[in-house]
């Protein structure tokens, strides 16, 4: 009996857990400071559980998302670019706090860069 009420307090906190994480799908936009100002970017995502895809868009065509986790009101995910021959691997964490997203990217060039999206 202990057992079967374990079992069932366990997938009622399971369940709780996953009606409390952020449901990022849709269209998000902010823009990144860069080296020649300030650039436009748009992150469209679509979440199933804690599985995140999508792409982005920065002016230069949509780029897929990999590796996109959702933790909670946390995201992850990887953006693979190809420069003159060479890869380059961005990470994007963020934090969800209502209609935003404050990301932190990292890799590539330079230093992490920390931004706001905000959904449309």
């Amino acid at each position: 009996m202990r057992t079967i009420l374990r079992s069932a307090l366990v997938g009622i906190f399971a369940f709780a857990l996953t009606a409390f994480a952020a449901d990022v799908t849709g269209t998000w936009k902010g823009q990144i400071e860069g080296r020649r100002g300030p650039q436009d970017v748009t992150f469209t995502f679509m979440q199933s559980g804690n599985t995140l895809t999508g792409s982005i868009n920065n002016g230069r065509g949509d780029q897929q998302i990999s590796d996109g986790k959702v933790d909670g009101d946390n995201i992850s995910f990887v953006v693979n670019l190809e420069f003159n021959g060479n890869s380059v691997k961005q990470e994007y964490k963020g934090a969800v706090s209502g209609s935003e997203i404050k990301f932190t990217r990292s890799g590539g060039r330079g230093n992490p860069v920390e931004f706001t999206a905000k959904k449309q």
